[in-house]
């Protein structure tokens, strides 16, 4: 007989599992108490809910009854939804590093009743496939190693959380460090971060555009990476960016209406994967072209848009079409066609970090290409979050469903992204509000306020963000917002942060770029000279508002107020825009915050960008 807790559960992918037969736990405490008291390993399957092989696993075992029973007998089953609970994931994630160098989900790891990692792999099938077992193989193996080789057991479980202990140990000192003092951060030089160019361009597919083989992933940190180098100067990384933009477009990677998908399982692009992220979306937007992204603000408006304007997190590779669960055949239909079948579901919770990176990527769209609509989506997206989840200035909620808000706490992804997305959209619009929100949030990461989940901690293994491939880190996009505040301010303790912050995942970086490009890019900033412009104009066609498209490079901040705005912003403290307000219009060019006279035209606003 099933006890399934999941009914209640607030995320989506967790729903999706209330009807098994296994026995499922939420995780926390009384799990992990549970398998202690009866002494039994503990199954943690972690994934998500647009996730096609989550979905195979759970067809195939996760809905036999007999790998139910072996389940509910001899262990207890935690189900976890990474997108809820990117802590967790992020820490078994560093643990299954141990067994396997194909990550990926579902994850399917194996604990000690204290919740430390001795066993893990993906995805298993139901029956063996080449070297890889079937699931039960598995299982009747970890059981034989819990009963029979308990000593080793654990002592593979403590060494590996021993392991992660250190790595989170060395997060904590670098973020604690924060604008206190502390060792001096040492950056890598500005030399050596334009030198990744190389790198990558010998890593380029030169037939089908992108890096590596299949499958081939958008990356876009790692784009980002390449127009903030274009942006200082280098032609090289201008080309590569160009054709891998070009050919993450014009394949099957990019749907009919704009949207792109995860990864492509081929080299060539072909055959996508066809589940659509948020945040690949989102982390497009930042590069595109106009048309790229408008393609990719449409189907943010039309498909992933709730109605109170926040976005939800994904859509679904599968779809149910003539009573048969599919994988992309919907998704294969001519647009005009699609209309005759439901559409492939979606991941429905809200993301505090992943609408931040929405509001970052169409902020800056909507300012390069000179895209109101935008702009309104961006600020729609800001509206409902800051309304939703975050309580007298400060973020509270990570996952909200029309179910209600999650019990998970926010992590430094909510807080770094949705900060560096809110001052984003304060500089295009010129609303200090949302600076002012921003910048208590960005003090609140930089202190560190973040809830350390409580098995975790147990069990020693709780640990930080984990490199990122596919999204820009939280961690790096706190450093971000904190090296904007410190021009927007005139406080370099920001700045210092920032540096603490980004300086071991840059220096990595230059050696291996992917998982830590973006971590490159504020390292850059840091790099350059830092470089202030605020535009001031009341008339919102004139052109000298538009030099925001223009003068984007390495540690340059642009801003576009009116006059009242102007005053608005030096009297919330920052300093940047004191006595702004007397001239309308004006452009000011600042270094270090010592500015040139005022450019009174368009024209020579840019001559004093350029020279």
């Amino acid at each position: 007989m099933s006890d399934n807790r999941l009914g209640s559960a607030v995320s989506p992918y967790l729903r999706q599992h209330a009807d098994n037969p296994v026995d499922w736990r939420e995780w926390g405490p009384d799990a992990f108490a549970e398998a202690r008291a009866r002494d039994v390993p503990v199954l943690v399957s972690v994934g998500y809910a647009t996730c096609h092989w989550c979905h195979v696993m759970a067809r195939e075992s996760f809905s036999d009854p007999e790998v139910a029973e072996l389940l509910r007998r001899y262990f207890v089953a935690v189900k976890v939804d990474r997108e809820e609970r990117p802590d967790v994931d992020a820490s078994l994630m560093a643990s299954a590093s141990a067994f396997t160098q194909q990550l990926g989900w579902p994850l399917t790891a194996f604990t000690t009743g204290d919740a430390q990692v001795f066993f893990a792999g993906t995805y298993y099938p139901p029956v063996p496939v080449g070297q890889v077992g079937s699931f039960r193989q598995v299982l009747a193996a970890v059981l034989d190693a819990w009963r029979e080789r308990r000593h080793e057991v654990d002592a593979n479980a403590t060494a590996i959380a021993a392991a992660i202990r250190q790595g989170a140990e060395a997060e904590a000192t670098a973020r604690g460090g924060g604008a206190d003092g502390g060792d001096e951060p040492r950056l890598p030089t500005v030399d050596a971060i334009r030198a990744v160019t190389t790198q990558l361009a010998a890593s380029e597919d030169t037939t089908y555009g992108g890096f590596g083989g299949a499958p081939k992933f958008p990356s876009t940190p790692l784009l980002e990476f390449l127009a903030d180098v274009a942006a200082d100067g280098d032609d090289a990384a201008r080309a590569l960016l160009e054709r891998s933009l070009h050919a993450i477009r014009s394949t099957e990677l990019t749907d009919a209406d704009g949207g792109v998908f995860r990864y492509a399982t081929k080299r060539d692009w072909s055959v996508p994967h066809y589940e659509r992220m948020l945040y690949d979306n989102a982390g497009l937007l930042a590069v595109a072209d106009a048309e790229q992204a408008r393609g990719i603000a449409d189907f943010l408006r039309d498909t992933l848009r709730r109605d109170d304007g926040a976005f939800v997190a994904a859509q679904d590779s599968e779809s149910t079409m003539d009573g048969r669960r599919v994988e992309g055949e919907w998704y294969r239909l001519p647009l005009d066609q699609r209309g005759r079948f439901d559409p492939p579901p979606l991941d429905d919770q809200v993301l505090t970090g992943w609408n931040g990176l929405a509001i970052r990527g169409l902020a800056i769209a909507g300012s390069r290409h000179g895209d109101d609509e935008m702009l309104a989506l961006a600020r729609g997206a800001a509206d409902a979050v800051l309304a939703a989840h975050v309580r007298d200035g400060h973020v509270v909620v990570r996952s909200s469903t029309p179910r209600g808000a999650s019990s998970a706490a926010p992590t430094v992804e909510d807080v770094g992204l949705f900060a560096e997305g809110l001052l984003e959209l304060a500089l295009v619009t010129g609303d200090v509000t949302l600076a002012e929100q921003a910048r208590t949030i960005v003090d609140d990461g930089l202190a560190g306020r973040f809830t350390v989940d409580p098995v975790l901690a147990g069990a020693g293994t709780a640990t930080g963000e984990q490199p990122q491939t596919a999204m820009r880190s939280g961690t790096v996009a706190l450093a971000s917002a904190a090296v904007t505040l410190a021009a927007l301010t005139g406080d370099d303790a920001y700045r210092d942060a920032a540096a603490r912050l980004v300086a071991d995942r840059a220096s990595t970086g230059t050696e291996r770029p992917l998982g830590h490009a973006d971590a490159l890019g504020v390292a850059l900033a840091l790099g350059r000279p830092s470089r202030e412009v605020v535009v001031v104009a009341s008339d919102p066609v004139d052109p000298m508002r538009a030099v925001r498209r223009d003068a984007r490079r390495p540690g340059t901040v642009v801003a576009r107020v009116t006059p009242d705005q102007a005053d608005q912003w030096a009297e919330a403290g920052f300093e940047l825009f004191a006595g702004r307000g007397a001239l309308d219009p004006a452009g000011y060019v600042c270094h270090d915050r010592v500015c040139a006279l005022p450019a009174r035209r368009a024209e020579d606003l840019h001559a004093q960008l350029v020279g």
